[in-house]
């Protein structure tokens, strides 16, 4: 017995470390796709979409609080490869930090899941996840930047709105991904994996011709987000709206398709707009029609019990009755409180 105790008290901290080294990369790896593609505002870049920020919001919500050390030192390697570590740096690096940690503790304390099967589920992760929690590391870290001269006092606001909105779009886009490759356990079951590929193939030809083209097409990716969603709720919208994102931010940067011949607020709003209207959609989208079909899943559960009872009591059989809940016991009537007092009284 001592030696199994000891097996698992020296197994814990081993899968904790793991957890957290998982975390730190997988964390760096997003920091480093996002610096891909980078955007100006006032002199500053930015990234339209940080990945980390979902990387990070979904890690929590995975494996819990104690992979936030990841998380610290994910963001210390991507800052370390952008700039020496200095003040402003550390200040960066824990504003990064905090604000997922905000978001997890929200999420749990309004009882979040992660299978995103309810449309509070998903109006949560929106509104305190994503839009709410990514204020604090805005906020932290233009701030910092402030402080320490990098940005001019006055250009505080344009870049604070582009920074919050670039980390509010990776929670936004990354994290029902992330919550979603977590659920698949294989083998995997596909009945309409012919219409899958058809609406993947679709979804190659329409998104970059709708990104790319001079007219503006980009309306065009919203029927697919709505195909996938109706057909493929737990996670063909969101994949589909990450993979028309990285499409459009895409364009967006070459200044190409939709986006070309903009200024640099221009475009930033342009596909800020678009990455945002098409994440909630999809996201709320799936959450409501997910909803709808558990709901419905219940009501044919409870009308096939239903017919079960109504054929015991028509039949007589026992057998294929369902069990039934303990009945709670009744309070007294009003007689039997009489016939006690007149005992009583006795």
């Amino acid at each position: 017995m001592a030696a199994v105790v000891g097996t698992h008290e020296l197994r814990r901290p081993v899968v904790v470390a793991v957890q957290t080294l998982a975390v730190a990369a997988c964390y760096f790896a997003a920091g480093r796709l996002g610096l891909m593609r980078r955007l100006t505002v006032e002199g500053a870049v930015f990234t339209p979409i940080w990945p980390p920020t979902g990387v990070a919001v979904a890690a929590l919500l995975i494996f819990g609080i104690r992979c936030w050390l990841g998380i610290a030192i994910g963001a210390l390697l991507v800052v370390i490869t952008l700039a020496s570590l200095q003040p402003p740096a550390i200040g960066i690096i824990a504003g990064n930090t905090v604000a997922p940690i905000c978001a997890y503790l929200m999420l749990r304390r309004l009882g979040f899941r992660t299978d995103l099967s309810r449309l509070r589920d998903g109006l949560v992760l929106v509104f305190l996840g994503a839009l709410g929690s990514m204020l604090i590391s805005a906020t932290v870290d233009v701030a910092v930047l402030v402080l320490a001269g990098k940005i001019a006092a006055h250009n505080f606001w344009p870049v604070w709105l582009a920074w919050w909105v670039g980390d509010a779009m990776g929670v936004l886009i990354v994290t029902p991904v992330l919550l979603m490759l977590y659920r698949i356990r294989l083998p995997l079951r596909a009945p309409r994996w012919k219409e899958a590929v058809a609406l993947a193939l679709v979804a190659c030809v329409v998104v970059p011709v709708a990104a790319h083209s001079p007219i503006s097409l980009l309306f065009l990716v919203y029927p697919l987000l709505v195909w996938a969603a109706l057909r493929f709720p737990h996670g063909g919208s969101v994949l589909c709206a990450l993979f028309a994102s990285v499409a459009a931010t895409v364009a967006a940067t070459d200044r190409v398709g939709p986006f070309e011949r903009l200024s640099d607020n221009e475009l930033m709003i342009k596909l800020q707009a678009f990455n945002g209207t098409m994440a909630l959609t999809a996201l709320l989208l799936s959450a409501v029609i997910t909803e709808q079909r558990n709901t419905r899943r219940s009501v044919e559960l409870a009308c096939q019990d239903l017919v079960e009872v109504l054929d015991y009591l028509t039949t007589g059989n026992p057998s294929r009755l369902p069990p039934l809940p303990p009945l709670p016991p009744l309070p007294p009537s009003t007689d039997d409180k009489g016939k006690g007092r007149q005992n009583e009284a006795r």
